[in-house]
């Protein structure tokens, strides 16, 4: 082994690992909405200090999947229409733009690799597992927002990935919502390769409210 190789794990990626595990229990419904968050039990559970738990559950804050309301501790927040109708609302104008942006200035490497997250969604889609569906889903939308050519729009968007990824995997959940999903992303995806904008925007916008819908009928049945 080299002698200058430094293997030491940095505070920072414990860090960084208890967000992304900790984003990934409530993505997957692990952590109901309106439920509170045992500081002790999570440490214990993730095999990590309270100081950096707090911290992990900080930027988690940031990103508006929590709530830590003083002398109560953190919590998930609970969801209302109201919210994910505005969240879905900011997705049209970002989305659809961006997959018409994207259909005349995708490169066919960049292509190529859109063809793969759809792939990779598509195999999640087919074995029911939720929580890659969300997260392929996440991909695929990810590469439409990096090859728009508006790095402005693909900041705005990227602030919002983590509550997109919360609605979205309450309208996943819907039985058969994937494989529609899958089909109406299949579409998004023949309109950019032939590089029709137009056709593009409007199948975004076709996917959006047939995702919103899926959404509303979802939480009106957790009611």
């Amino acid at each position: 082994m080299p002698p200058d190789l430094n293997l030491r794990i940095s505070p920072r990626t414990v860090q960084r690992e208890t967000v992304d595990k900790l984003r990934l229990a409530i993505f997957s419904g692990l952590f109901q909405p309106g439920s509170r968050l045992i500081e002790s039990q999570l440490c214990a559970q993730l095999g990590i200090s309270r100081p950096s738990l707090r911290e992990a559950l900080r930027s988690l804050e940031a990103e508006r999947l929590i709530e830590i309301v003083p002398n109560r501790g953190p919590s998930i927040p609970s969801l209302s229409w109201e919210v994910a109708t505005a969240i879905y609302e900011v997705r049209e104008l970002l989305e659809v733009e961006a997959a018409g942006r994207c259909a005349s200035r995708i490169s066919p490497e960049q292509l190529r690799e859109l063809e793969k997250s759809l792939s990779a969604f598509e195999e999640a889609a087919s074995s029911n597992d939720s929580l890659a569906q969300v997260m392929t889903a996440a991909d695929f939308y990810s590469i439409i927002l990096a090859n728009c050519g508006n790095p402005i729009l693909e900041e705005v968007h990227r602030g919002l990935v983590a509550r997109i990824s919360f609605f979205r995997g309450r309208s996943m959940s819907l039985e058969g919502r994937a494989q529609s999903s899958l089909a109406e992303m299949k579409e998004i995806f023949e309109c950019i390769a032939a590089g029709d904008e137009k056709a593009a925007r409007k199948a975004s916008k076709n996917h959006l409210l047939k995702a919103k819908a899926a959404a509303k009928m979802s939480m009106d049945s957790e009611m």
